[in-house]
């Protein structure tokens, strides 16, 4: 069995999570990651999406820069 330790997981949030902090749907970032343009990780039990923070805030940076 493998064992996972939850503080790896610190810097990642949910999809729901990452949904609301860029202001789209969930469905946005399941394209988005197929794309390539915002690459999720997949939790290693659940197989969950999860982002990583410092990838969100640049994102968000970006798109602020360009207003």
């Amino acid at each position: 069995m493998v064992k996972v330790s939850m503080d790896a997981f610190d810097n990642y949030v949910t999809i729901r999570e990452a949904a609301r902090m860029l202001g789209v749907c969930g469905a946005t970032l399941r394209r988005w990651d197929r794309l390539g343009k915002l690459k999720a990780i997949r939790h290693p039990i659940n197989g969950y999406r999860l982002y990583k923070m410092d990838n969100l805030k640049s994102l968000i940076r970006q798109a602020t820069r360009h207003e």
